[in-house]
């Protein structure tokens, strides 16, 4: 995999870098991909096709929608390894399992993705516009993607993990989210993380309340 710079899209991350709320921040980050070998991605992408192959070797789960089936296909399992190599760029030094990944990708359609960006990143629109020229966030974000992967003929993911092997999530979050848009044809893939951090637990604000409460109940029960 191969990390591509496109200007489009610094100029979204760079707002989306930190967008101070007050008592919160959104942050935001676009990386786009060549699903083309580099590096280790050779070796590592065999690894994960022959942790696939065995475990379909050792499942007798014939429903259509348990992950053997899904992975039978070897489609299926190439578009898999190339979400997963994203990933490993994204976090090299997370363990990435092929079999438990997929439990966790969903295939979503754009206008699932508008959805949930109007509702969670409606403040953060808000000082785009009042910030940035050119239209609304949303606007800006897809003719970035366009521009990158022709959504009109991407697979839109989203990545949602349980919160203890999330790699993605940062102390203090309040939501998060993780999508992929993979051209097939192009053999190009852009993961966007957005997040909410609670700028109280971040500054350790809560944390620093919660050992005054504690250390006033041990004082309590004390002799003066």
């Amino acid at each position: 995999m191969k990390y591509l710079e496109y200007t489009p899209l610094d100029r979204i991350n760079d707002f989306l870098s930190h967008v101070n709320l007050g008592e919160r921040t959104i942050k935001g980050c676009l990386e786009a991909y060549s699903c083309k070998h580099t590096g280790t991605d050779k070796k590592l992408s065999l690894s994960l096709e022959h942790e696939i192959l065995d475990y379909l070797g050792k499942s007798s789960d014939t429903d259509s929608s348990s992950p053997a089936e899904y992975l039978s296909s070897r489609s299926s399992r190439k578009t898999l390894i190339y979400l997963i190599l994203t990933l490993y760029h994204i976090y090299p030094d997370y363990d990435f399992s092929a079999v438990n990944a997929h439990q966790f990708f969903t295939e979503e359609s754009w206008d699932c993705f508008k959805q949930i960006f109007d509702t969670y990143m409606f403040e953060a629109s808000k000082e785009w516009v009042e910030a940035n020229e050119g239209g609304p966030l949303l606007e800006i974000l897809y003719k970035a993607l366009d521009e990158v992967v022709k959504l009109a003929e991407c697979e839109i993911y989203s990545y949602n993990p349980e919160s203890d092997a999330d790699p993605f999530l940062e102390r203090g979050a309040i939501w998060s989210f993780n999508f992929f848009f993979y051209n097939r044809k192009q053999k190009r893939v852009v993961s966007f993380r957005f997040c909410c951090i609670s700028n109280l637990v971040a500054d350790g604000f809560l944390t620093d309340g919660l050992c005054n409460e504690e250390d006033g109940e041990i004082f309590d029960d004390m002799d003066m």
